[in-house]
């Protein structure tokens, strides 16, 4: 006895395939955000570090870093403050401990937000396997329907 393969839409394997290509642009979206939180981090991790080290450091000049490989020496007029951007171009003066205390506020900030990002793409990654599971299982049955002879027709 032949085992009847139930009929494929094709419609639904395109379906399937939006599908598929959509998680794949929210799979890339995400993957881009946790990049850009693991930036942050580490940016507030050298700021904290930095932080410490002009607390610890007996002499008031340091090396200033411009971009482009260019640095200069520079004079610190008050090491014990230090002006944070705390978002929208807001700039407040703390001092250093109430600096490192918020840099530390928003590595855990960061942290959390980037653990939720990795477990929605873990979650889009499972649904972009099940989904991918579906389409090469319908497309099989397809590839089948397609080769299998029809019924009633002449066969030589």
């Amino acid at each position: 006895m032949v085992s009847k393969v139930e009929g494929i839409d094709p419609r639904e394997l395109q379906s399937l395939q939006i599908y598929l290509n959509e998680y794949r642009q929210q799979a890339e979206i995400f993957t881009q955000q946790l990049a850009l939180l693991e930036e942050g981090r580490v940016e507030a991790l050298t700021a904290i570090d930095a932080i410490m080290g002009i607390k610890e450091s007996p002499a008031d000049t340091i090396l200033l870093q411009l971009g482009g490989g260019a640095s200069v020496r520079a004079r610190m007029v008050e090491p014990e403050r230090v002006l944070l951007n705390v978002g929208a171009d807001v700039i407040v003066e703390r001092s250093s401990e109430e600096a490192v205390e918020y840099l530390k506020d928003r590595l855990t900030e960061m942290e959390a937000s980037a653990k939720k990002v990795v477990e929605t793409l873990d979650q889009l990654k499972y649904q972009m396997n099940e989904i991918a599971r579906r389409l090469e299982s319908g497309y099989q049955q397809y590839q089948m329907q397609q080769a299998r002879p029809v019924p009633g027709e002449n066969q030589e």
